[in-house]
């Protein structure tokens, strides 16, 4: 699905929360790359899993054609710098419900970037009749975790010793959600 793009100034920075276009297929995958380098906060290493210009190409004409998918992107001077996405499932049993997942450059941090892609993403969420967002996040990533928390987000699960990261020491994952209040 798609939302009406957003205007921000944060701390001196303009940007605008929108839906990923076409056009942004051309950035996406080095972005992609260069968030993956810049934080252990996320599953992958920069390199792995590579998307490839077709790859995002179609990932943002599924997402906006999806009824239960949203793909955003923040953008400096009309150049992608972080995204958001909510998956849902295609099953009738899970298809109440969407996965989240946030990444912004580093360079950008302290912006309230990440925070902005949330609330937009809990929006169209409400709005749309989502009834639960998921999503997991390190334990190590204490300022998401205290986001999510004042967003409604709750505490479901732990997995345990789920990633491995550069130190060589196993770290927990934390599940969380939200259940809307529009319910």
């Amino acid at each position: 699905m798609k939302i009406e793009s957003k205007k921000y100034q944060v701390h001196g920075l303009n940007y605008i929360i929108r839906s990923a276009a076409e056009a942004d297929a051309v950035y996406l995958p080095e972005l992609r790359v260069m968030i993956d380098g810049e934080t252990e906060n996320l599953d992958r290493e920069a390199g792995e899993h590579l998307q490839s210009q077709a790859d995002c190409s179609r990932q943002i004409k599924e997402d906006s054609e999806a009824p239960n998918h949203l793909f955003l992107v923040a953008v400096v001077d009309d150049i992608p710098i972080g995204f958001a996405r909510c998956e849902g499932s295609s099953l009738k049993r899970l298809s109440h419900k969407v996965t989240f997942g946030v990444c912004v450059r580093k360079d950008y941090w302290g912006h309230q970037i990440g925070k902005n892609l949330l609330l937009q993403s809990i929006a169209w969420a409400d709005k749309n009749g989502i009834k639960k967002m998921e999503l997991s996040v390190l334990e190590t990533n204490k300022k998401a975790i205290l986001l999510y928390m004042d967003m409604g987000f709750k505490v479901e699960g732990l997995l345990r010793f789920d990633k491995l990261l550069s130190d060589g020491r196993f770290y927990d994952t934390i599940v969380m959600g939200r259940i809307s209040s529009v319910i």
